[in-house]
């Protein structure tokens, strides 16, 4: 057994070479469990004590072709799959901070204590491959060559797009027709100064339900890889203005300020003013949900190395374990109704404004959100 690796988490220790053969031949000369997992369609391997893949059937095989790999054995899943945090350090999969919230090893874990666990868990993979929400099972399996796990890995990805999207799509415009038909009945009034606020907030309430489906359909959008970026030239402080403007009357501002940090600088630049104003408005967004009552957003930007930089900052600050899940598609902080808002805006400003999203956060000086976009956005 090699010894001595750091981990975070799980045990990093793998087998000899020579423990590892040993397993792998004792899976393949057994004829008729292959041709059994074979046949099932979706991908199973055998792990050992170390989470190491010792077999692996065809559907395995077919994503390994895939993915431009030759064989998936000694390997652990995250390590196959193309984890981002599965090359983090020395250990390998497993072993990182990260980790702790990956459903896999989770799963993995709780099967060598001797019981079975099915997870669902959504994995950030390495450079522009899409990341898969994927639900695992590991069973137990005793041998007299010792405790193996069988594990099954299912993509879920499309079946948990279509719902997260169906689900916030129509709370979002229940919430908002709910409003209007409210306003509308308030019209019935005869009062000329009621009906005129009323009709001012039905038009808001009416651009308000044109912008979330606008939204929803930019994101499928954007997660088929249909979306086109349509560059122009953009004035930063216009920019953040005309955004600050509309979620200044958003419901998610009530008793709570949207502030335009005054050294914010006034910078020319080339990108797609839709989506960098979708990406602000995510920010803003959730920088006033996270936000407690008579809370101040404050937003700005600044030159940063031949880039530019728009930031929101709120005073709060996000607990570790959200931190390690943040930008997570199927996670959400704000219910089981929400989820897409960090998302969104990691997919469209490093897929198509081939920027970065990054963000801090402190008990002290509360959390900051950060897009860097290029100064010139080449689609070519």
């Amino acid at each position: 057994m090699i010894t001595s690796l750091p981990t975070q988490y799980a045990p990093a220790e793998r087998a000899t070479t020579e423990d590892l053969n040993q397993q792998i031949n004792f899976f393949i000369k057994n004829s008729l469990q292959s041709e059994v997992l074979n046949a099932v369609p979706i991908i199973v391997v055998i792990l050992n004590e170390h989470r190491q893949i010792v077999f692996a059937n065809h559907a395995m095989d077919k994503f390994m072709k895939l993915s431009g790999e030759h064989s998936s054995h000694g390997k652990r899943h995250g390590e196959v799959l193309r984890c981002i945090h599965a090359i983090e350090s020395e250990g390998g999969c497993g072993t990182t901070e990260y980790c702790r919230t990956c459903g896999a090893v989770r799963a993995i874990l709780v099967s060598q204590k001797g019981n079975a666990s099915v997870q669902e868990y959504l994995i950030s993979r390495e450079g522009n491959l899409d990341p898969l929400e994927l639900r695992v099972t590991a069973t137990p399996l005793n041998t007299y060559h010792g405790t193996f796990t069988i594990f099954t890995i299912s993509d879920i990805s499309h079946e948990k797009r279509r719902r997260a999207l169906e689900r916030i799509f129509f709370h979002d415009v229940l919430n908002t027709t709910g409003g209007l038909t409210g306003y509308f009945e308030m019209m019935e009034e005869e009062d000329p100064q009621i009906q005129k606020e009323c009709l001012s907030t039905i038009k808001h309430l009416l651009r308000k339900l044109i912008d979330e489906i606008k939204a929803q359909v930019e994101l499928a959008a954007a997660e088929s890889n249909e979306l086109a970026a349509n560059p122009k030239e953009i004035n930063s402080i216009d920019c953040i203005q005309e955004v600050c403007e509309f979620y200044r009357h958003h419901i998610v501002a009530e008793n709570r300020t949207i502030s335009v940090d005054l050294h914010a600088m006034r910078i020319m630049f080339v990108s797609d003013s839709t989506l960098l104003g979708r990406v602000l408005g995510n920010m803003i967004k959730n920088a006033l949900e996270a936000s407690p009552e008579k809370g101040i957003v404050t937003v700005g930007c600044a030159h940063h190395n031949e880039s530019v930089e728009f930031w929101v900052h709120n005073t709060s600050f996000i607990p570790r374990n959200v931190q390690l899940q943040m930008f997570q598609r199927s996670f959400s902080t704000n219910g089981s109704n929400r989820g897409l808002g960090t998302y969104s805006m990691k997919l469209l400003s490093e897929r198509y404004l081939h920027g970065k999203v990054s963000f801090t956060t402190s008990q002290e000086e509360g959390t900051t959100f950060r897009v860097t976009i290029p100064l010139v956005l080449n689609i070519n």
